[in-house]
């Protein structure tokens, strides 16, 4: 019998399963496998003859795998997904699947380094065989790369200060743990707003060692290419930064800028929405505190 690691519910699963609007012997992908939860409902609404493909990055997802010949799990980050799924002979898919939030297994294993909960060395990343960790970005990048991270992906004002203080701290000893890290930038944590202010800044840094959102970039950009017409996105998302671009990428097939218009004004585009945004009700949110943030988007593929 093959082990498996804890991982809490999925979030928002009927809502994100029925959005994918499934025909029963179809081809369907997760590319957030984690705990399995949102796969394991796809292939209960699944024919005999459907298939399932799932994608994670980090060998800990490996654990969680399912018995199940329909079912195929693939070990890598979900920007290379069109070129995976073309390795398994699948160049189209009747709907695709992603839930953008870490992990609860990843917040909740200390080592990982991605909580502020525990004392652990700075890593935060997903793939554990990346180079690029945690303690990189707060020991190599230098005052200007630092200011970038903490403003554009914790959206910090006090950016500068912060990276001015890890530059400055550094110098007297590597910074190797989220202790020494707090430490290093206490004053900006008054009590009242410490929670929140090292929740943006283990945001952004995680974002930075993962390349979160060129990754999400990449993926969005694929998802034309490979659903068939009628087939359909569903994308949960847990912040500002990843929302804006899944819903750009649907109202316009664009992340920045404006499409480009015919003479009547019209433009263009790969996807259209269906329905409004979904978020979660009191109840699921109660049950699962990091539901609090989650917000679905559905669209179809023209």
């Amino acid at each position: 019998m093959m082990m498996t690691m804890e991982y809490h519910n999925p979030v928002l699963l009927k809502d994100t399963v029925d959005g994918l609007n499934m025909v029963e012997n179809g081809i369907y992908v997760d590319v957030t496998f984690g705990g399995g939860g949102h796969s394991k409902e796809i292939l209960n609404r699944l024919g005999p003859n459907g298939k399932l493909f799932a994608f994670d990055q980090d060998k800990d997802a490996l654990l969680n795998t399912i018995d199940d010949e329909r079912f195929t799990l693939i070990n890598e980050n979900f920007r290379y997904m069109k070129r995976f799924l073309r390795f398994h002979g699948i160049k189209e898919v009747n709907g695709i699947l992603a839930d953008f939030g870490v992990s609860s297994h990843q917040f909740d294993v200390a080592e990982r380094g991605f909580s502020t909960r525990f004392e652990a060395d700075l890593d935060m990343r997903m793939n554990q065989d990346d180079q690029l960790s945690a303690y990189n970005v707060v020991n190599d990048y230098d005052d200007e790369d630092l200011k970038r991270v903490f403003y554009s992906y914790g959206e910090l004002r006090s950016a500068p200060a912060l990276a001015r203080t890890i530059v400055e701290k550094r110098k007297e000893r590597p910074i190797k743990t989220s202790e020494q890290l707090k430490n290093a930038i206490k004053k900006y944590l008054p009590a009242k707003y410490e929670n929140k202010i090292l929740a943006q800044i283990y945001q952004a840094i995680r974002i930075e060692v993962n390349q979160e959102l060129e990754a999400l970039k990449e993926f969005l950009t694929q998802t034309p290419e490979l659903l068939v017409k009628g087939g359909r996105l569903s994308v949960i998302s847990y912040h500002s930064l990843e929302d804006r671009l899944v819903k750009r990428f649907i109202k316009n097939g664009m992340f920045e800028g404006e499409p480009e218009r015919d003479v009547f004004g019209n433009f263009e585009v790969p996807m259209k929405k269906v329905g409004k945004l979904i978020v979660p009700c009191k109840e699921e949110i109660q049950q699962n505190n990091r539901a609090r943030s989650a917000k679905l988007r559905i669209a179809e593929r023209l």
